[in-house]
C-alpha cells in the first residue's frame, strides 16, 4: 500500500511539497490508539532504539558499578550534537573502565552543532571519535564489554557477546526472532534491524508501562527513561528536535530520532509507545509528526499539552529576508 500525506510543505496558496509516512501509537495493553499508512512494513530504526541498546548498561551491573549517573545514562542514549561537554561526558565515561577514544569504533564526523564545528575550524581542530553522535552509547557498550570481562575490540561486530545481547534484548521485547535477511550496518557500524512500526510502537509501550516484561527489565528501562528525562540536552543537544519536544513536557514524555526519518517515542504516564517513518527520510517531517503524535496521545488526557503539540506541529517557511513564504503542517489522515 502507499503511504498517506502526514506533512506538507505550503508557499502561498498551493501545496509545495510533501512527506508520505505511516506511524503507530499503542498503549502498555496492545491496544492500537492511533495509526496511519502501512505499519507492518520493515523498518530499520537507527538511533530511535537507543533507549532499548542501552538496557544492558543497566541490567548487566555496569553503570551501578561505574558509577554512571543520569547525565551518563543520557548520553548512553542519545544521539548528542557534538557539544564540548558531551565530548567532555563521553570521554570521562570511558575513562570510568581505563579507556580512551582511540577504544570507540563508531567513526568520527564533524559535531552536528554547526556553531561548534565553525568554533573547531576557527582553531585548527578536527572532530575526533568523541565528536559522533554515538560516542556516548558506544562508550556504554564498552564499559558494558570490560564489566564483563570481554574483549573490546570489535565489539561493533554481530557476533561480539554485548552486541548479542543488545539483538536479544530487541528480539525479546519485540516478540521475535531477527535474522539476516533483516540486519543492516547503521552509521556507527554496529547492526540494525528491520521490524514494523507496529512492532517498534508495541515495544516501547512494554517500556513505559511496564506490562509484558519482567521487573528487573521494567526497573531498567524507567532508570534509563527518567534519566533522559532529566537532561535532554545530554541525548541531544542546543535547538535540537528531541530536547524541544521533551522540554514541552518536563519529565512527561520522552522522543528519539533516528536516521532517515525515524522517530520512537513514550509516555510513562499514559503507557504508551510509538513509532514513526517519513518516506523519503525527511527529518523537517519527522520532526513535526513526532510532535503531532504526541498530541493525539495526549488529546484525551490533557486538552492544554495537546494543544502545545499541535502548535509544534506547524512550522513557518520563511525567506532570506525573514518573510513568511509559507509553511510546514502536519496532516493527519481522519481516524
Amino acid at each position: 500500500m502507499e503511504n498517506p500525506i502526514l506533512v506538507e510543505a505550503t508557499r502561498g496558496p498551493l501545496v509545495e511539497s510533501a512527506h508520505r509516512g505511516a506511524f503507530a501509537l499503542i498503549d502498555g495493553d496492545g491496544r492500537m490508539v492511533a495509526k496511519a499508512g502501512d505499519i507492518d512494513r520493515p523498518v530499520f530504526p537507527r538511533s530511535a532504539i537507543k533507549l532499548i541498546q542501552a538496557l544492558p548498561l543497566i541490567e548487566t551491573g555496569a553503570a551501578a558499578r561505574f558509577g554512571l549517573d543520569e547525565h551518563d545514562l543520557a548520553l548512553a542514549c542519545a544521539s548528542h550534537s557534538g557539544e564540548p561537554a558531551h565530548v567532555h561526558r563521553a570521554r570521562a565515561m570511558l575513562d570510568k573502565a581505563g579507556l580512551d577514544e582511540g577504544a570507540l569504533e563508531c567513526g568520527c564526523h564533524w559535531p552536528f552543532d554547526p556553531q561548534v564545528s565553525r568554533d573547531m575550524v576557527t582553531k585548527g581542530e578536527t572532530p575526533s571519535t568523541l565528536h559522533n553522535n554515538c560516542s556516548g552509547k558506544h562508550a556504554g557498550f564498552l564499559l558494558t564489554a570490560v564489566h564483563r570481562g570481554e574483549e573490546t575490540a570489535g565489539y561493533v561486530g554481530p557476533n561480539h557477546p554485548g552486541q548479542v545481547r543488545v539483538k536479544a534484548t530487541i528480539e525479546e521485547l519485540l516478540g521475535q526472532s531477527l535474522h539476516v535477511d533483516v540486519c543492516g550496518t547503521d552509521g556507527c557500524s554496529i547492526p540494525t534491524y528491520a521490524a514494523a512500526l507496529r512492532a517498534w510502537a508495541t515495544a516501547f509501550a512494554k517500556l513505559a508501562s511496564g506490562k509484558g516484561i519482567d521487573p528487573q527489565r521494567a526497573e531498567a528501562a524507567q532508570s534509563l527513561i527518567s534519566a533522559c528525562m532529566a537532561a535532554p540536552f545530554e541525548m541531544s543537544g542546543t535547538n535540537r528536535a528531541c530536547m524541544r519536544l521533551m522540554q514541552a513536557a518536563p519529565g512527561r514524555v520522552l522522543v528519539k530520532t533516528g536516521a532517515e526519518g525515524v522517530f520512537c517515542g513514550l509516555l510513562p504516564e499514559l503507557g504508551m509507545g510509538f513509532a514513526l517513518k517519513i518516506d523519503d527520510g525527511a527529518s523537517r517531517a519527522s520532526d513535526l509528526l513526532t510532535a503531532a503524535v504526541l498530541a493525539k496521545a495526549l488529546e484525551n488526557e490533557d486538552a492544554e499539552l495537546a494543544s502545545t503539540y499541535k502548535r509544534l506541529a506547524e512550522r513557518p517557511l520563511e525567506n532570506w529576508r525573514g518573510t513568511q513564504v509559507g509553511s510546514l503542517r502536519v496532516t493527519l489522515p481522519e481516524a
